[in-house]
C-alpha cells in the first residue's frame, strides 16, 4: 500500500473558482434550454401543422352539407317569394295586384260558363231533334195514308185543312218532306223498290213515289221509297 501524501492530494483538488464558474455556466445553459423560444415556436408550429388537416376535413364536411342546406333555403325562398313581393308593394300596387287577380278569376269563370252554355245548347238541340224524330216516326203510317188519299181520291175541305195543318206543324219543327216524280234518283235519299226500263229515259229518274221521305236538316229520317225509270241498254 502506497503511503498517503497529503500535499499531493491537495494539489490534485480543483480550484474553487473554477468549480463555481463551471456551476454557473451549467445553470445558465439549463435555464436557456428550458425557456428556449425557438422550441416553443417549433412546438406551436407543429401543433398547428397537425391541426391543419382536421380543420380542412371539418371545412369539407361543412361544404358537403351545404347543398342540402341551399336546397332548403331555396325552397323557403320560393315559398316566401310571393309574400316578400307583396310586402315590397305600395298600398296602390297591392290594390292593383288584387284587382288583376280578381279580373283573371272572373275571365276564367266567364270562359267556363260560355263553354258550359254552348254544350248545354247543343245537348238541348239534340234532345229536341230526338223528340221530333220520335213523334214523326210514330205518325209516319198516318202521314202515308193521308198522301194516298190525296193522290187517289178527292179530299173534302175539312180533311184537306187538317192535312195541311199537319204538314205546316212538321215544317215548323224543321221537318222537310221530299220525293217528287221526275227528280233525279239519288241513292242517299231514295230507296228504289223497283227499276223500270224506259226507252225515253236518259238517266235514272223517279217515276213513282210510293212513300215520301222525311229529313231534318241533313239527317234523313226516312228515305223516299220510289219506282225508278232506268234507261234501256
Amino acid at each position: 500500500m502506497a503511503e498517503f501524501n497529503k500535499d499531493d492530494y491537495l494539489n490534485d483538488l480543483p480550484d474553487v473558482d473554477d468549480v463555481a464558474a463551471g456551476a454557473a455556466a451549467s445553470a445558465a445553459a439549463g435555464s436557456a434550454a428550458s425557456s428556449a423560444p425557438s422550441g416553443e415556436g417549433s412546438g406551436a408550429a407543429h401543433a398547428a401543422t397537425e391541426g391543419a388537416p382536421e380543420g380542412k376535413t371539418a371545412a369539407k364536411d361543412s361544404s358537403a352539407d351545404k347543398p342540402e342546406d341551399s336546397k332548403d333555403a331555396a325552397a323557403d325562398s320560393d315559398s316566401k317569394s310571393d309574400k316578400s313581393a307583396d310586402d315590397t308593394l305600395t298600398p296602390l300596387g297591392k290594390a292593383k295586384k288584387e284587382a288583376a287577380d280578381y279580373l283573371e278569376a272572373l275571365q276564367r269563370e266567364r270562359a267556363e260558363f260560355i263553354n258550359y252554355r254552348n254544350r248545354a245548347q247543343k245537348e238541348q238541340e239534340r234532345f229536341r231533334q230526338h223528340g221530333i224524330i220520335d213523334v214523326l216516326t210514330a205518325l209516319l203510317p198516318a202521314l202515308d195514308d193521308i198522301d194516298r188519299i190525296r193522290e187517289h181520291s178527292e179530299m173534302d175541305d175539312s180533311f184537306k185543312a187538317v192535312a195541311t195543318k199537319i204538314d205546316k206543324a212538321f215544317e215548323k219543327f224543321g221537318v222537310e218532306k221530299f220525293g217528287e216524280k221526275g227528280e233525279d234518283f239519288d241513292p242517299t235519299k231514295h230507296e228504289a223498290i223497283l227499276h223500270r226500263p224506259d226507252a225515253s229515259a236518259e238517266k235514272e229518274t223517279v217515276d213513282t213515289v210510293v212513300e215520301a221521305g222525311y229529313r231534318i236538316g241533313d239527317r234523313v229520317i226516312r228515305a223516299a221509297r220510289v219506282v225508278v225509270a232506268s234507261p234501256q241498254n
